[in-house]
């Protein structure tokens, strides 16, 4: 019986203190009888020592195979992988991401019995143990809330059938031949740019609750502020590509963000005339300000008491010791985002074309 490849695909870069252990976990990967496992990993120019580390585990291993990034960016190296696979299944990992031993083998079943263009499994995230892992188990707590995540069934550990977006992914070939690969001037949300594709083009994706993983998110406030904003800018320039938002949650942060600055600058301006005392002591322009001052204070007000719901909520679940540090965990995935949208509109509508600083990682 001839041999069937199914090629795992990994773009990297700045991985020193993981990537041994990553590559430990896909070696150990347990596959149907017939399946050979390929490692594709594309290193983007790391300076770290990941790419020695890298290729001394290459040399252990011939399964593994390490190609050049030059555009360093992870739409770059999934191009790069796809393009060496072997395979006729391909299967996308992340460094940063603990697989079940039978993760690639789920992919697989799954796909040959819904026939769908794209597989895979929840997004699933954790924080580290102790008192040091807080921060980082109330980031991921929030990250599973369904009310901090707009409802997406990717974070539904449950959840199985069809979705419009997919943690990581794997694929059969034809996918990539009947939709292409991944857009290389998308630095964030190549993959939902992808999904989108598939789905305007008639394709299925679904998600499995048997397909596990457990991602490890960042562990500071401000580095999932920087990255969401990163998100939050790389979607305007998804949405204007296609003509359309992936989906309605997209939208919210940045309406939420935009609604409320434009109440601050109002006020701002209305406090200037005052100041001045340019026509505020008109009866319409008295009536304005209050008006706008009391649409503010609903606004956060409003904001307030629902992060402050969602905040026991998650708590009661995950542990009380995370309640002080969620409400600002909340408000740095919402308004990040947020911020990342509006200028990424800006940049996209007005500039038309993105800032280079948004091309820079976060990790």
């Amino acid at each position: 019986m001839a041999v069937r490849i199914v090629s795992v695909i990994v773009p990297c870069r700045h991985e020193r203190d993981h990537i041994e252990a990553f590559c430990r976990s896909v070696a150990a990967q347990t596959l149907p009888e017939g399946w050979a496992l390929e490692v594709l990993v594309a290193d983007g120019q790391s300076e770290d020592g990941t790419r020695e580390r890298l290729a001394a585990w290459c040399l252990s291993d011939p399964r593994f195979i390490m190609l050049d990034n030059p555009g360093r960016i992870v739409s770059c190296g999934l191009n790069r992988c796809i393009e060496r696979a072997r395979g006729e299944f391909i299967v996308r990992l992340d460094v940063h991401t603990v697989y079940a031993p039978d993760y690639i083998a789920q992919c697989l079943a799954t796909w040959q019995s819904t026939g769908a263009d794209n597989v895979g499994g929840p997004w699933r995230a954790e924080g580290a143990s102790g008192a040091q892992g807080t921060v980082q188990r109330a980031i991921a707590a929030a990250f599973q809330s369904r009310w901090v995540a707009g409802g997406a069934l990717s974070r539904d550990l449950a959840y199985e059938g069809e979705v419009d977006t997919v943690y990581l992914g794997s694929w059969p070939r034809q996918t990539f031949q009947r939709f292409g690969g991944f857009d290389e001037t998308l630095v964030r949300n190549q993959d939902d740019e992808h999904n989108l594709r598939i789905h305007r083009g008639g394709g299925r994706i679904w998600q499995s609750a048997r397909i596990r993983s457990t991602y490890f998110p960042r562990a500071s406030t401000a580095d999932v502020f920087r990255q969401y904003r990163q998100y939050g800018y790389w979607k305007p320039f998804v949405m204007q590509k296609h003509g359309q938002a992936a989906a309605l949650r997209h939208l919210v942060p940045g309406v939420f963000v935009g609604v409320l600055s434009l109440w601050l600058v109002l006020l701002f301006m209305l406090s200037l005339w005052a100041t001045w005392g340019i026509g505020l002591e008109t009866i319409p322009l008295q009536a304005v300000a209050c008006a706008v001052l009391a649409l503010c204070t609903a606004q956060v007000l409003l904001y307030a008491g629902a992060v402050g719901i969602v905040c026991l909520l998650i708590a009661r679940q995950k542990g009380m010791d995370l309640l002080p540090h969620l409400p600002r965990v909340i408000a740095a995935y919402h308004f990040g985002y947020g911020l990342g949208s509006i200028r990424g509109w800006f940049d996209a509508l007005v500039r038309g074309r993105p800032d280079p600083a948004f091309g820079r990682l976060t990790r």
